[in-house]
């Protein structure tokens, strides 16, 4: 993204800032941020036709990652209307057993995500089975929504959601990359869970016979067997692999057949369709996974005006001399800008969209690899994305039938998670793989 128009640096910083003022006054996230970047150029010195060629620069950079989110709907769809996630979910749970009830939450919700759905989709998918596992062995709501939250959280690091192709987009990395990088992280990540939730499981409020009687009631899906249930992530995920698999050995037909994210998960999705019976349902499914992609769509839409502000700017070389300046690594910059953009707008995909966005430039410039930028971003994403002004706060609230004081209960532990796996991420990335 170029422009030969000069902001200053204190136009782009405010109107980054007030972009995250209007998303926490509830104003939509895609005219918040362009109402940014708009304010934001005047602020810095441009006209109206500057500030017009900003946005529309800031915007046509972010075409490839909205076409490959277009693209991943397809998949999502089959994953979430067919019922193969629940099925998925249902097989973890049923074959760990309550004995490990944590463990299985934790890992049901992680792989569903990890395949391609949603997080806040994977949760309200687990939640009926975990609330009925509540009920026999009598554990905390608290408890099991840590187990359902933290392990959607490393499954969403190693995942081809929005979130991982915005990562990947911002530092010009394929969606396979970032997916394997993240899989260390996401593993230490699911492990504190477990630990945190089986640490609190009797503690707090507990699921009452009423609420397993509704479940029962309410239980009368027909979910597709295993078998065809995993023709759709199976199929991407092989994939997916193939090339980085390909340079592992040492086969270079394998390693330069690099085959998008763009065709593979529609592909994916198609046999997947096929596989369960459902040709007719396909048009359906599509429908569906677009509807689903089309929020956070119109977010990269209003990121990429924010970007084009503050690429037009000298905020990234302010960055990067204030970064050098203090004495902290550079390396710190990724993770930092992740936590923040996620917190300002508690949501995972669209903090990543806004870090990488907005900072991604100055964060190379301050000789980070682009594939540690991405994975520590994205990582640094996950660790207060939960506030109460987002979404996903109160969808697994509502997923659970908790009260908002045992909700806000859980949002301690849902950072220690994120927060495991970001020091995890620097670790690795930022020194010993550096």
């Amino acid at each position: 993204m170029t422009t030969a128009i000069d902001i200053s640096w204190i136009g782009a910083l405010s109107g980054l800032a007030l972009a995250i003022i209007l998303i926490l006054f509830r104003l939509a996230p895609t005219y918040s941020l362009i109402l940014g970047a708009i304010a934001g150029a005047f602020i810095g010195g441009a006209n109206f036709a500057d500030a017009v060629s900003i946005l529309v620069t800031g915007t046509q950079s972010v075409q490839g990652t909205i076409i490959r989110i277009i693209a991943a709907g397809v998949f999502a769809g089959v994953m979430m209307e067919s019922g193969s996630a629940e099925t998925i979910a249902k097989v973890i749970v049923d074959k760990l057993g309550g004995t490990k009830a944590m463990l299985s939450l934790a890992l049901a919700t992680m792989i569903i995500t990890a395949v391609g759905v949603f997080i806040p989709v994977a949760v309200l998918i687990v939640a009926p089975i975990a609330l009925s596992v509540g009920n026999k062995m009598g554990y905390s709501k608290v408890a099991m929504l840590v187990a359902l939250s933290g392990g959607g959280k490393a499954g969403n690091i190693i995942s081809p959601n929005p979130n991982t192709i915005a990562a990947a987009g911002g530092f010009k990395l394929d969606v396979n990359q970032v997916m394997i990088g993240g899989l260390v992280p996401a593993i230490f990540g699911v492990v504190v869970t477990v630990i945190l939730a089986s640490l609190i499981k009797y503690k707090g409020t507990k699921v009452t016979d009423a609420e397993a009687a509704e479940l029962e009631k309410a239980n009368t899906t027909n979910l597709p067997v295993l078998s065809k249930a995993l023709v759709t992530p199976v199929i991407a995920i092989v994939l997916l692999m193939i090339s980085p698999i390909g340079s592992m050995i040492g086969i270079d037909a394998l390693a330069k057949l690099k085959i998008d994210s763009l065709f593979i998960l529609p592909f994916a999705g198609v046999i997947g369709s096929l596989a369960l019976g459902k040709r007719k349902q396909i048009l359906d499914y599509c429908t569906s996974g677009l509807n689903r992609m089309t929020p956070t769509i119109l977010i990269i839409i209003g990121a990429g005006a924010i970007g084009g502000l503050i690429t037009a700017s000298d905020l990234p070389e302010q960055v990067v001399a204030l970064v050098e300046s203090s004495g902290i690594s550079g390396t710190f910059l990724a993770p930092i800008a992740g936590i923040l953009m996620a917190a300002a707008t508690a949501s995972t995909s669209t903090g990543v969209i806004l870090a990488t966005g907005s900072f991604s430039d100055a964060i190379l410039n301050t000789g980070v690899a682009p594939l540690a930028a991405a994975v520590m971003t994205h990582a640094g994403a996950t660790v207060i994305d939960h506030l109460p002004h987002g979404t996903y706060f109160h969808v697994t609230r509502n997923a659970m039938n908790m009260s908002m004081k045992d909700r806000m209960k859980v949002v301690g532990f849902e950072s220690i998670v994120g927060l495991t796996m970001t020091i995890v991420a620097v670790v690795m990335f930022g020194f010993i793989l550096k």
